[in-house]
């Protein structure tokens, strides 16, 4: 069976609202309503964090405010399929609705051959956006919510072999050096690119980029703090759509906290990448990072946990931690402090300087599972006991538990 659309609402009359859950929750499977609001301003809210399938609307009395609420609606979310519905709108409300970008219109009290057809077409219109979304570019976002974890190594490193044409882009916006891990000294940012998204064509934003390599670009974090502060969550979700035209991979360096433009960057990836320390600050960040991404709604198959710095002398017992976190562990990244400072200080990713060594093998690893390539197992440890193993496993889960909420946030 296929996957029901995902629906959101803007149905300010709670009767029509009720009226209409209960149209969708008797559609067999078909539909999903996953959210209803009472303004516009609510809906692009929603539009943007759960990116929807489609969008029901309830025409009213302003028929003027109606029409131009649905023409920026379909230019901002094209890939969004809207319906409007009413239970008194006249012959012309309708016509115009469809005029200014509306997929369809659903009279309420809606009849199921009616609410059928109208969902038939808005099918047919995902089926068409799914196959344009695959031409699209893929977001995969790295994030620590612990400073120090190696999150620009990993960022840096996964974009510079992802194999294709690929963009970096520098969200620690207060603090980002990404442009000094490829030896690039950017003369514009991320706050150039939000200033000018009205304009953002092809040609300006490869004003804003610069080349590390032939497939490799870089969109720098700004320079100067006051710049970063004009850089807000609702540049992102258009800064991402513009990128995705232009390149077939982007990789966000994000900061560590989640601030709006952090959560707006995750709202809009594919893949999060999670990058931890297997010492007891970086599982606990981890566990938190995890039930916040839970309390975001993010599917945990959008989530994939890579420990950094990974030594044979130092490991957890694997399974113990696991369970701890709640999510598998899917990389793990050697830990290697000459190579790795190396290449920091050479200006060029290790993936590059040194592709034979275990750190760029594991990198290409992850890289190549994130664009759905890889199949081996992780290079990690075997699952069993190394000195936190032990640690763990003399102590009760209770008393675990309180270490680790009593635990430093930085390690």
């Amino acid at each position: 069976m296929a996957q029901p659309i995902t629906f959101v609402s803007m149905c300010p009359d709670a009767e029509a609202a009720e009226e209409l859950d209960k149209a969708f929750a008797a559609a067999g499977g078909r539909a999903r309503l996953v959210s209803n609001c009472d303004s516009a301003s609510q809906l692009q809210v929603d539009l943007k964090r759960i990116r929807p399938e489609a969008a029901v609307l309830m025409l009213g009395s302003a028929a003027e405010r109606d029409t131009d609420l649905i023409r920026h609606l379909a230019a901002s979310f094209p890939e969004v399929a809207l319906v409007t519905t009413s239970r008194e709108a006249t012959p012309g409300q309708v016509m115009n609705s469809l005029r200014a970008g509306a997929r369809e219109f659903l009279q309420l009290p809606a009849s199921r051959d009616e609410l059928g057809a109208v969902l038939d077409s808005v099918a047919e219109f995902c089926e068409r956006e799914r196959a344009a979304l695959k031409k699209r570019g893929r977001v995969v976002s790295v994030f620590s919510s612990k400073g120090g974890s190696g999150s620009t190594f990993v960022a840096t490193n996964v974009a510079a072999c992802v194999g294709f044409q690929t963009v970096l882009v520098d969200f620690n916006l207060q603090a980002g050096d990404a442009g000094s891990f490829l030896n690039l000294d950017p003369q514009f940012s991320v706050a150039d690119a939000a200033k000018n998204l009205m304009r953002l064509d092809h040609s300006l934003l490869g004003s804003y980029v610069v080349p590390f390599s032939p497939q490799l670009s870089l969109l720098a974090a700004p320079d100067e703090p006051h710049e970063a502060e004009e850089v807000k969550a609702e540049h992102v979700f258009d800064l991402l759509r513009v990128l995705r035209e232009e390149f077939r991979c982007v990789v966000i360096d994000l900061q560590h906290t989640f601030d709006p433009v952090t959560v707006s960057a995750l709202d809009q990836s594919d893949d999060i990448l999670l990058v931890m320390t297997l010492d007891i600050p970086g599982i606990r960040h981890t566990k938190r990072a995890l039930k916040i991404f839970d309390r975001l709604g993010y599917p945990r198959e959008k989530v994939r946990v890579v420990v950094n710095r990974w030594s044979k002398g130092v490991d957890a017992e694997l399974k113990k931690v696991e369970g701890h976190i709640g999510e598998r562990i899917v990389g793990f990244i050697p830990n290697d402090y000459k190579r790795v400072i190396d290449s920091i200080n050479l200006g060029r990713p290790l993936v590059q300087l040194d592709p034979s060594s275990k750190v760029s093998a594991e990198v290409a690893r992850i890289a190549a599972m994130l664009a759905g390539e890889a199949q081996s197992e992780p290079n990690g440890p075997p699952r069993g006991r190394g000195l936190l193993g032990s640690f763990f496993g003399r102590k009760s889960p209770a008393t675990m538990a309180m270490e680790l909420r009593a635990a430093p946030d930085e390690a």
